[in-house]
């Protein structure tokens, strides 16, 4: 079933990347110099469509590194949750093997008063 609405999803993206790159196949000039537009050596001349779905691309990825970066927070209190975890593990062993070997070996009462 999933494959299905993969297929369903993927096929009339496909379509629709195939007709817009067709429509929009014109050249354009892009310049990254905002001072000297005819500089030869900060221009690049592409297809619209190439353009635009770089843009995309660039916009997806920088996105991405912003969430990124922004969840590091979180990233770093799971961590300390884990050790937390894990030493609480260690010492919930630790306890049941001393409650199950009581029997053997007589425990002190740890609500014995001393003095």
């Amino acid at each position: 079933m999933r494959k299905f609405l993969t297929g369903l999803i993927l096929i009339p993206l496909g379509v629709l990347f195939i007709v817009f790159a067709f429509a929009n196949r014109h050249p354009v000039t892009v310049t990254f110099d905002p001072f000297d537009a005819n500089d030869r050596m900060a221009t690049v001349t592409l297809p619209l469509f190439i353009l635009i779905i770089a843009v995309a691309i660039f916009g997806v990825v920088a996105g991405s590194v912003a969430t990124w970066f922004g969840q590091r927070h979180w990233r770093h209190m799971v961590r300390r949750y884990e050790t937390d975890a894990r030493a609480a593990r260690v010492e919930l062993a630790d306890l049941r093997s001393r409650w199950e070997s009581r029997d053997a070996q007589r425990l002190p009462e740890l609500t014995r008063r001393v003095g």
